[in-house]
């Protein structure tokens, strides 16, 4: 029944991860769902992240070489660090400090407190009312090209907010995109590729602590659902650039805004544990 509920679970991590709907609050919850009743737990949470952010490296391919090779290049002088390339080196670089730092601060509390469900509920909706806001009132005429490292900071920030469940990694950085202007599909673009270092470690250093201690899903059943949300993870990406680029968030405000109240009633009738 394990390798079932974790299948599962890995298709959940791939279908809500780049979307601003949090995918840890949605494996909090079908966790609770699944036969065994329980937290997957934040090491497996990271742990399958990999899966989804190995699918943003492979979709993004050619840029993060291109990002790479000119930032490295920069370091010897064979290119300018007025270069684009360069400076979103540098940017995704800046933006992972925060979360870096406040996520070995606070990791006792990310493992524990911050996983209550009556929080990640009130964080679902909280967040979902401000995207909406962002959505309504950013201006949306910025491009990539003219991120800034004072805004490569607050995307950063933003981002770190992702450590409590039901914020959305995206949709924090995605919020803070927006109320600073940049346009829709710039936003979720930066999004991912500002995920790749922080997501990358946090999944490393939990696989690495998990090795020999027990958990809800041995590392069999963690690697399955890994698996299947780098693929369905592949699939989701593209799909929302598409969407984001002629469309608005207000499908996924809606939906956080109702899970959030259901999350809510199941917990105030004793349904589900918090």
């Amino acid at each position: 029944m394990n390798w079932i509920e974790a299948a599962i679970l890995g298709l959940v991590q791939g279908l809500t991860e780049f979307l601003p709907i949090s995918s840890s609050a949605h494996l909090r919850i079908v966790g609770e769902f699944l036969p065994n009743a329980q937290d997957p737990g934040a090491a497996f949470t990271a742990i399958t992240q990999l899966g989804t952010e190995t699918a943003v490296v492979v979709f993004f391919w050619r840029d993060i070489v291109r990002i790479i090779r000119a930032w490295s290049r920069s370091l010897v002088g064979k290119v300018p660090t007025s270069d684009p390339d360069v400076k979103m080196g540098w940017l995704v670089i800046l933006g992972s400090l925060p979360i870096g730092v406040l996520g070995l601060l606070f990791q006792d509390q990310i493992e524990s407190t911050l996983r209550s469900m009556w929080l990640t509920a009130t964080m679902l909706i909280v967040f979902g009312l401000i995207l909406a806001v962002a959505d309504a009132v950013g201006k949306q005429d910025r491009s990539l090209d003219q991120l800034t490292y004072r805004h490569g900071i607050f995307y950063g920030f933003a981002q770190a907010l992702a450590l409590i469940p039901g914020v959305s990694r995206s949709g924090g950085t995605i919020t803070a995109g927006l109320f600073m202007g940049y346009n829709r599909e710039a936003a979720a673009r930066y999004s991912f590729l500002l995920a790749i270092p922080a997501v990358f470690a946090s999944g490393f250093f939990q696989l690495f602590k998990s090795i020999g201690e027990p958990g809800p899903y041995g590392l069999g059943e963690t690697a399955l659902a890994t698996g299947i949300a780098f693929v369905v993870g592949f699939i989701i990406i593209g799909w929302f650039l598409k969407f984001v680029s002629t469309r608005s968030y207000g499908l996924f405000v809606w939906y956080r805004i109702l899970l959030g109240l259901a999350l809510f009633l199941l917990l105030g009738f004793g349904i589900i544990n918090p």
